[in-house]
């Protein structure tokens, strides 16, 4: 079952991985109020406004703005609600977008350059093991950095018999070059991230990207994540994050 990026930066969060923090808002109105709060809650001035789909390339339909103030937010939360949103992973007729997401904005100056990794969670069938992927390469279609940059492309299997263990966390935070600060933030953030794949009986969790910001804090900029239905069960809470809009209606359940 998948469910939107704000719902899945919640479960996120949960665990104690670090998120871009927003408010979701269905309306221009909620959207400055939205705006407001987050500004008093965070400090930032400029907010990212993001439709709410089950889809990804949402930027590239024109469905991810930067508004840098409080006109702006509403303007462009104006525009967004409602439209048909078109990404390279919708049909020709796009999604209808219900809500927003209006999330800080976390590339701000510092002393050091932002800079955006992939990393994803799933189930290698094939071996039977959980494997985490990841890249320096963030921001990018994961297909197209296997196709053209495929030895940047890292795999880090977890064996199901001891869980993930420190070291890995370790060698994921080194192959992605990060030092210091940014290297231990790294580490809690990949373990959290795994805790929260498994305890949830996910069957993925893509975030793409995660940034390591300018004063190198280690967050999650998007979240993809892909519920595990058989297991939902298990998870009352989670299976109320159903968005049957986003689902096509022939195949809902009366």
């Amino acid at each position: 079952m998948d469910i939107h990026e704000y719902q899945g930066k919640e479960i996120l969060a949960s665990y104690g991985v670090k998120i871009q923090r927003g408010y979701v808002a269905s309306n221009p109105q909620e959207a400055v109020a939205a705006a407001k709060q987050l500004t008093a809650d965070t400090g930032t001035g400029w907010h990212v406004i993001k439709a709410q789909v089950h889809a990804g390339g949402r930027g590239k339909g024109g469905g991810v703005k930067l508004a840098k103030n409080l006109e702006q937010v509403e303007e462009i939360a104006g525009q967004i609600i409602g439209m048909q949103l078109i990404t390279p992973q919708t049909s020709a007729e796009g999604k209808t977008v219900h809500q927003v997401l209006i999330a800080e904005d976390v590339y701000y100056p510092g002393e050091s350059e932002p800079k955006e990794y992939y990393m994803s969670v799933l189930l290698d069938r094939a071996k039977g093991q959980n494997v985490i992927i990841y890249t320096t390469e963030g921001g990018m279609d994961i297909e197209e950095v296997a196709e053209h940059s495929p030895e940047k492309l890292h795999r880090e299997w977890v064996d199901p018999k001891i869980g993930f263990q420190g070291f890995q966390a370790r060698k994921i935070a080194f192959n992605l070059g990060l030092t210091g600060k940014a290297e231990k933030e790294m580490e809690k953030f990949v373990t959290a991230l795994y805790k929260a794949y498994e305890e949830t009986d996910s069957a993925m969790f893509e975030i793409n990207p995660v940034l390591k910001t300018s004063d190198d804090r280690i967050i999650a900029v998007d979240a993809k994540v892909d519920l595990d239905d058989n297991a939902l069960f298990r998870h009352k809470d989670l299976a109320e994050m159903r968005d049957v809009r986003e689902e096509n209606p022939i195949e809902v359940d009366p």
